[in-house]
């Protein structure tokens, strides 16, 4: 017989939501405070989880492990499987020093750091994002920065930071087509009220990225390429979103946005050079920084230089050198279309259901309209996964680069040491999340929100933030709780599809601070350590851009109602 959750084991809502956050404190303010290792922080996290779910919640033994494991298997699987191809990548153009030459192509562009932030962390990461989503893009555009020149902490912060405004449409839709699927609402009006929604963050993220880095005067400098940017963003966003439906607004949006942010630096440069202060290079003999500030400027310099001053490539050594990012780009595409998926699938799938798991556990009213047996099926989609597709883009990089079969070995096996710590910390946090989400605790904090009355709307992304900052997915986070901002909606006369629209909306803004995306920016950056660190470089700006998405909601909810479609 199931075991049905209980969301106020303690008698009072608050009361309890306040106890089922207990996980989620032990492992931020161990990362943030305590400046404890990350994988020993997750480690606590999950036996805080695991405790309050048996003592408190009273979740069976047998099940509160068998969902702990099952979060630790997802953790290696499909999300560890996407950082450590992803690394590997990135580690083979390094090693044959093809990524010196993708430097000087991105300085002869723009050597100003602002600019690339731009291209790289909002615009290009967009678009793997939208391909892949599930922190693919974070891994590549933190590694990508960090050749670029970037020290870890901003490589990535900034990468997180640009990691927003895209994520709700990440994966080809995914997060809005599981969100239809489980509230049963129409897809095109959640597509189209998230499409009302982010557009107004797309053009403010690309400012907000360059103020984080550089400063209000630094971003001001820089404000022309901020607003095309950030436009070239918005509009494809509305309009696909509007009027085609989810599965390739990223995609579109981003080649608009980096188009049009290339054609703006045919004709438009910074005056001034930005640099970070440790950059000593000396750019046409302009002072690059002073000691103890946090960047500086210098002259720009002739359109013949670049990083450190190096020529510009030839154009056949500057295609050889982006090859490898060019077919990861196309590969991590085929391996998001439906289709391709589906075929891949087909020959290859393999689902277990989870023992003592699958089936075992009753969530029941409010948080779903009737009581519902959860599913736990651990998918081994090992084909047709985006890591399958990162690491044959890097073994088919490798060989047109003339490796040998031996080195790519031995390069893969480097990677995997490299990153190993942090795939047990990946798995670690994936297993909290898992427990808390079996064991009701995360219901529990929902329904705390849900219990604001004139200000749900406001509320309302916050959840959808809480759910991602919990689970790591946005997607994860409108399976959890779409059902339950749906109900609460329908109870307070609000518009269900702006309350279901703003959980994956206000979601987005809590992808930079989730424990995942955290730790993949850290391996990415060769931070394993300062993950508390990252936590609290993007913390103050995931809590108010989440603000903001609420501040919007409730605009959309009591004064511009005519925004919500239907």
């Amino acid at each position: 017989m199931p075991w049905s959750q209980l969301y106020t084991p303690l008698g009072n809502l608050l009361l309890s939501a306040l106890v089922a956050a207990l996980p989620v404190v032990v492992l931020l303010g161990m990362l943030a405070f305590w400046h404890v290792r990350a994988h020993l922080a997750a480690l606590a996290g999950l036996a805080t989880a695991l405790l309050v779910a048996i003592v408190v919640y009273g979740m069976p033994i047998p099940l509160a492990l068998a969902a702990a494991g099952n979060g630790a298997a997802y953790g290696l699987f499909p999300i560890g499987w996407i950082v450590l191809s992803a690394i590997f990548v990135y580690d083979l153009t390094v090693m044959t020093g093809k990524f010196e030459v993708v430097k000087q192509t991105i300085a002869g562009l723009a050597s100003d750091r602002r600019v690339q932030a731009l291209l790289i962390g909002f615009s290009f990461g967009a678009f793997i994002e939208g391909a892949a989503g599930f922190g693919t893009p974070v891994a590549i555009c933190a590694a990508m920065l960090i050749g670029l020149g970037f020290k870890p902490l901003p490589a990535a912060g900034l990468s997180l930071i640009g990691n927003t405004a895209p994520v709700a449409f990440g994966a080809l839709g995914t997060p809005i087509i599981a969100l239809a699927g489980v509230t049963g609402l129409s897809l095109m009006d959640l597509s189209a009220m998230v499409g009302r929604q982010l557009p107004v963050f797309s053009v403010i993220v690309p400012f907000w990225l360059v103020g984080a880095m550089a400063g209000r005067k630094g971003m001001m400098e820089v404000w022309p390429a901020c607003l095309v940017s950030g436009l070239a963003f918005a509009i494809p966003q509305y309009v696909v979103s509007n009027f085609y439906g989810p599965s390739l607004v990223d995609i579109a949006s981003a080649i608009f946005s980096i188009f049009f942010l290339i054609l703006l630096l045919r004709f438009w440069q910074p005056r001034a050079i930005w640099r970070f202060s440790h950059e000593s290079a000396d750019l046409d003999n302009g002072p690059v920084g002073t000691p103890g500030t946090v960047a500086g400027v210098a002259r720009r310099p002739s359109s013949s230089a670049a990083v450190g001053g190096s020529q510009h490539p030839s154009r056949k050594e500057a295609w050889t050198a982006w090859m490898p990012w060019i077919i990861l780009s196309v590969l991590v595409f085929l391996w998001g279309v439906p289709q391709f998926k589906n075929y891949l699938n087909s020959v290859s799938i393999v689902r277990v259901s989870v023992p003592f798991l699958d089936k075992a556990v009753l969530r029941t009213p409010p948080v779903v309209a009737a009581p519902k047996a959860e599913d736990a099926v651990f998918t081994l989609n090992w084909l047709s996964a985006t890591g399958t597709g990162l690491l044959l883009s890097g073994i088919l990089s490798g060989l047109l680069l003339g490796i040998k079969p031996a080195q790519l070995f031995r390069t893969y096996i480097k990677t995997l040491m490299r990153v190993r710590t942090s795939l047990l910390t990946i798995a670690a946090m994936m297993a909290l999340g898992f427990t808390t989400r079996y064991g009701g605790l995360d219901a529990s904090m929902g329904l705390a929100f849900a219990s604001t009355g004139f200000l749900f709307p406001f509320f309302s992304p916050m959840l959808g933030w809480l759910g991602v900052a919990l689970t790591g997915s946005d997607t994860s986070s409108n399976v959890l709780f779409g059902n339950l901002q749906q109900i609460s909606a329908q109870q307070l006369g609000i518009s269900p599809v702006l309350a279901a629209a703003s959980n994956s909306s206000g979601g987005v803004m809590g992808k930079m601070i989730d424990a995942q995306s955290i730790v993949v920016a850290g391996v990415a950056t060769g931070q394993q350590g300062g993950e508390g660190d990252i936590l609290r470089y993007v913390f103050f700006h995931s809590v108010v851009l989440a603000a903001l998405v609420g501040v919007l909601v409730m605009l959309q909810a009591y004064v511009f109602p005519w925004m919500v479609p239907g």
